[in-house]
């Protein structure tokens, strides 16, 4: 939404007029645009760039000046995202020109907003494939409507200097395309050429350069031979291979220890893609989007990707190529970028061992996953700071709202871009949770979430968590007066954030897991007084210090009441009995059947061993080591282990995954639950049930269907009971378990023809990459002294 605030509206026919813009507007060639548009309306003046944003000093008639600002309403550069315009008259100076001056350095306190990185535009695409262009398959091409931003800015003003190009002098013709205000390149601060600007370098597993001067054709043919290649991209590195080559994807899996979990694919255009899956409108839009996230789609039986890309899922995770070394992957040596493709697909995952944070470095690359790729395609160009691949999801929902989309991990394409909030806040630090952590500094009307980390129990990622905090408050001068942690006191981010506030003597905040969540998606969608808030994932800490995860909240800013939840189920083996679901199996069979579990599900007991269940039933008797939890999130890995789907997780939400995929989409029926005077919802009548579809292995597509709809049957009327005691009729749905399409889909739907009013993130992601925005809403509610 833009402000547009405009002082002394009475002027005269001559007049001047100083316009400050804010937003997204440095980086994006807004003053070339500026520039043209002043030309085009006989202006005089100057426009710069400056820590808020770009200032304009446009002088000329009345009519012209109108028309000039309305244009930069209305059409502003199409990377650009204004915010704020504000115009005030000043003296007239008769100017007989209109420059580009030299970018100001201010000392105001006020934050710079920085443009993502973003794909090739079409006008370079054209010229990569134009073989009498000058850059003719040059793998560096952009311009200032495309290619890197954030992950090559070192500090602000965004200027040359202060970017990795900086050590790239520009030659003669790449300088006069800069200093031509007519030119798609004025200005464009990585403007280069193979003359002039970054080079491809081709290396073996040991880091030997092999001699090639055709880098990209050699990467190719080692690719079709079935080799596994590191690619430095925008953000980092992938692991790249052909999705079509099963033996490669395997020994990729193997190298790169990643048992089950699913890889993203890149295809060359989106007919490619439609060749084995299915994407719908609303999901094409987002694969052909500038900021070319993953996306999730269905598959097709027809196509022939390897069936080790995404084992045990209906999905696959589909991208377009989105800088110029991608393109050419796909088609150097053609003429122009179309058929025949030299790959349908190739397999692009994060170039790190599974669970360590992307690598971005050259060095720390050839160290880390010198054991896993044949060769390197790396660039001289360096990578400022990493930036995953961003992945989101369409849920399709019934009316009124048929699609909507759900961010599961926000990193390139969308950081470091801020969300608006109502309150203004000081500086402030929101250090997030641990799990697919996301810190956020916050200033002004703005917040900035950082980029996807990952989970801050392996050693690289809580370095990167602590060195991208320091990367954010360097490039938007932001030094934070408040810490806001988790409550929860094991975390390693509040940990972090604790010492931060004790070492800089700065008040540390602490703000409840589930609340955090709720609060991240009424802050997002400004919504004011108390909601009803369905937080719903695996583990957080309570107010109470056992585990919750399957909260039935009343909330506002200020507080929480917690009206109904889950009930509790014990964790043989406390964080093990994540991983290793059949533990918590165990638990629920102990608790239905007592000693006579082993008889109630023999299939279940052959399958894991009389020896293992025994020694959890007897950490069950003795109380040792077995937890409580409301995690709604370790029923779905009880209900896949009961049901002999999986019995353990060798990534996070393994097993719950495999439940979804093969849940029966046409059946409608549900299993029988209660809900307690006290809130409780009971599920063990629906579990008792499930057991016996296990002991006899009847139909479990229908079991697993059935599972999830007795789930999004209960929520929903824990929520009309909410309703009817207190009135809310807004429900806010967060947390990772809603990543689960099925579920999602089936209690909005249901929700909404109860006649709520459902919320959900979308611009922030629904699991725990998204609560450092809740974190700081709840936290700027205190400090205001709301509550």
């Amino acid at each position: 939404m833009k402000k547009i605030t405009i002082y002394n509206k009475q002027m005269p026919n001559k007049k001047r007029l100083k316009i400050n813009i804010r937003g997204i507007v440095q980086g994006v060639g807004f003053r070339p645009f500026i520039f043209n548009l002043a030309q085009k309306n006989n202006l005089k003046g100057f426009v710069l760039n400056n820590r808020l944003g770009v200032e304009i000093e446009a002088e000329g008639e009345k009519q012209s000046l109108d028309t000039f600002i309305e244009s930069i309403k209305n059409t502003p550069p199409p990377l650009s995202d204004i915010t704020d315009i504000q115009v005030t008259e000043i003296a007239v100076k008769r100017d007989t020109d209109f420059n580009i001056v030299e970018t100001e350095t201010s000392s105001s306190e006020e934050t710079t907003l920085i443009s993502p990185d973003y794909n090739v535009c079409p006008d370079c695409l054209r010229e990569l494939f134009e073989q009498k262009d000058r850059r003719f398959e040059y793998p560096f091409i952009n311009c200032t409507n495309c290619g890197p931003r954030y992950t090559i800015i070192e500090g602000t003003p965004y200027d040359r200097p202060l970017t990795s190009m900086k050590g790239f002098k520009m030659c003669g013709e790449c300088a006069s395309e800069y200093d031509a205000p007519s030119d798609r390149r004025f200005h464009a601060q990585p403007n280069a050429c193979p003359i002039c600007g970054p080079t491809l370098s081709l290396l073996d597993s040991n880091g030997k350069k092999i001699n090639s001067k055709a880098q990209i054709s050699e990467a190719v043919s080692q690719l079709k031979r079935g080799k596994i290649l590191a690619i430095k991209g925008i953000g980092g590195y992938h692991l790249v291979c052909d999705a079509e080559n099963e033996e490669a994807v395997i020994a990729l899996r193997e190298r790169k220890y990643r048992k089950n979990k699913p890889f993203a694919l890149m295809s060359p255009d989106i007919e490619t893609i439609e060749k084995y899956a299915s994407p719908t409108e609303n999901e094409k839009g987002l694969i052909l989007s500038k900021e070319r996230p993953i996306v999730l789609i269905d598959k097709l039986t027809t196509g022939k990707i390897a069936p080790s890309v995404a084992p045990n899922n209906r999905y696959f995770g589909v991208m377009l190529p989105y800088t110029p070394i991608h393109y050419l992957l796909f088609a150097a040596g053609n003429e122009g970028y179309r058929e025949p493709f030299h790959f349908k697909a190739l397999v692009m995952t994060s170039g790190n061992v599974s669970n360590e944070p992307i690598v971005f470095k050259d060095d720390d690359a050839l160290e880390r996953l010198g054991g896993i790729a044949d060769y390197f395609l790396i660039h001289d160009r360096e990578i400022v700071w990493r930036c995953d691949d961003s992945v989101v999801q369409v849920i399709k929902t019934f009316a009124p709202r048929k699609e909507i989309v759900s961010i599961v991990r926000r990193s390139r394409g969308f950081v470091p871009a801020p969300i608006s909030i109502n309150e203004t806040s000081p500086p402030l630090l929101a250090c997030g949770g641990d799990l697919k952590n996301s810190f956020a500094l916050a200033s002004g009307n703005r917040v900035f979430l950082g980029p996807h980390i990952g989970d801050l129990e392996h050693s690289q990622a809580y370095y990167s968590f602590q060195e991208s905090i320091e990367h954010y408050k360097r490039i938007f001068r932001i030094e934070p007066e408040y810490i806001v942690v988790d409550k929860h006191p094991g975390y390693f981010s509040s940990r972090y954030g604790r010492e931060y506030g004790r070492v800089f003597n700065k008040p540390v905040i602490e703000v409840q897991h589930h609340h955090a969540h709720i609060a991240s998606v009424m802050a997002e969608h400004r919504l004011e007084g108390e909601v009803i808030g369905l937080a719903m994932d695996g583990t957080g800490y309570g107010d109470d210090g056992t585990i919750w995860g399957g909260e039935v909240l009343g909330v506002s800013y200020s507080s929480f009441t917690r009206l109904g939840h889950i009930k509790p189920i014990a964790l043989p083996g406390g964080d093990m009995a994540a991983r290793e679901p059949w533990r918590i199996s165990t638990a629920l069979l102990y608790r239905l059947y007592g000693e006579e579990l082993y008889g109630a599900h023999p299939r279940f007991v052959e399958r894991i061993g009389e020896k293992k269940i025994s020694q959890v039933v007897a950490m069950l008797k003795g109380n040792i080591n077995t937890p409580l939890s409301s995690g709604l999130g370790r029923y779905f890995d009880a209900a896949a282990s009961i049901l002999g789907i999986e019995d353990y997780n060798t990534f996070e939400g393994e097993a719950p995954i495999k439940l979804e995929m093969i849940a029966d989409i046409k059946e409608e029926r549900i299993l029988k639950y209660s809900i307690e005077k006290n809130g409780e919802i009971n599920l063990d009548p629906m579990m008792r049930e499930l057991i016996e579809w296990g002991a006899m292995k009847r139909n479990i597509a229908s079991a697993s269907a059935i599972f999830h709809n007795t789930i999004s049957a209960a929520l929903v009327d824990s929520c009309q009971d909410v309703r009817k005691q207190y009135g809310f009729n807004r429900v806010c749905l967060s947390g990772g378990v809603f990543q689960n399409r099925f579920l999602l889909k089936k209690i909005i739907s249901n929700l909404e023809s109860c006649g709520f009013s459902v919320f959900t993130p979308v611009k922030t992601p629904i699991n725990d990459g998204g609560i450092a925005l809740g974190k700081v809403a709840v936290a700027l509610n205190r400090i205001k002294g709301n509550d």
